[in-house]
């Protein structure tokens, strides 16, 4: 905390190259960059953060991210490729962070007034919670994830996290423990839950054209255009929303259901390959 006494809030956008379902998702151009480049873009728009990060892994085939972040002047920091839990530690602590917020690289049209509103919900409720995030339950169309972190919270998550979904994803540990720390969630202030019915995320290559659609359709005319400006696009073109309609609903929960307490099947859609 500087002497102010404001917070040192660092944005942890975790990227790799490795994707079985979509290899090399982050560098696939969006209106004439890398993917990861525009969502750093909508990232650092952020007012709320005081400092940004790419974390990636040290396998040699992410060299590659560590070249972009040089190339477009991004903070980079490298760790473990499994354990995400310890990567997002390490970033905290190399950065001197006060609270970290997890962002995933594949949420390129994740809107940066969604992420000051949860960061700012969490400062102003700093004493009455230990994690707030937009996802439990989630309301946001999927990918538009946020999550917020205090330190002190994330080194006991480090520090006792033994699962292997725990250290993969980071904030289960937290999260899955309602009676060891205090949640809080930031829903959206229209009163919809678009979570299951709209899909922002990109894990498929049909995610991948969707999304492309969308910056080719908004980018030029404004670079951070907001999730209005992409739900009235999708209202003149619902065809577009037909582009990846097939994955809605689909996330990494239909993968853990038996071990994770607070996740219902209705969190979450199975779908056959």
């Amino acid at each position: 905390m500087d002497s102010d006494g404001s917070l040192n809030i660092l944005i942890v956008v975790q990227a790799r190259t490795g994707s079985s379902r979509l290899p090399d998702k982050v560098m696939l151009p969006l209106s004439g960059e890398p993917l990861l480049v525009r969502m750093m873009e909508r990232v650092k728009a952020s007012k709320a953060a005081t400092n940004f990060v790419v974390a990636t892994s040290t396998d040699d085939e992410d060299d590659i991210i560590e070249e972009l972040c040089d190339d477009y002047d991004f903070n980079c920091f490298r760790g473990s490729l499994e354990n995400l839990l310890e990567r997002h530690y390490l970033a905290g602590l190399k950065y001197n962070a006060d609270v970290v917020v997890k962002i995933p690289s594949d949420c390129p049209l994740i809107d940066p007034a969604i992420i000051d509103k949860v960061i700012n919900f969490y400062v102003r409720n700093k004493d009455k919670y230990d994690f707030v995030s937009n996802l439990h339950p989630p309301t946001y169309p999927d990918g538009n994830d946020v999550e917020v972190i205090p330190m002190p919270v994330l080194k006991i998550t480090y520090e006792n996290a033994l699962l292997n979904m725990e250290l993969e994803h980071t904030t289960p540990y937290i999260w899955e423990r309602p009676d060891e720390f205090r949640i809080g969630n930031v829903l959206w202030e229209t009163g919809l839950d678009y979570s299951m019915t709209y899909r922002f995320t990109i894990d498929y290559r049909e995610d991948y054209e969707f999304i492309k659609a969308v910056y080719d359709e908004l980018y030029e005319e404004n670079p951070l255009f907001g999730l209005d400006d992409i739900l009235k696009l999708l209202e003149e073109k619902p065809e577009l929303k037909k582009i990846n309609e097939k994955y809605v609903g689909v996330n990494w929960y239909r993968n853990h259901l038996d071990d994770l307490k607070t996740i219902s099947p209705d969190d979450t859609k199975h779908i056959e390959f």
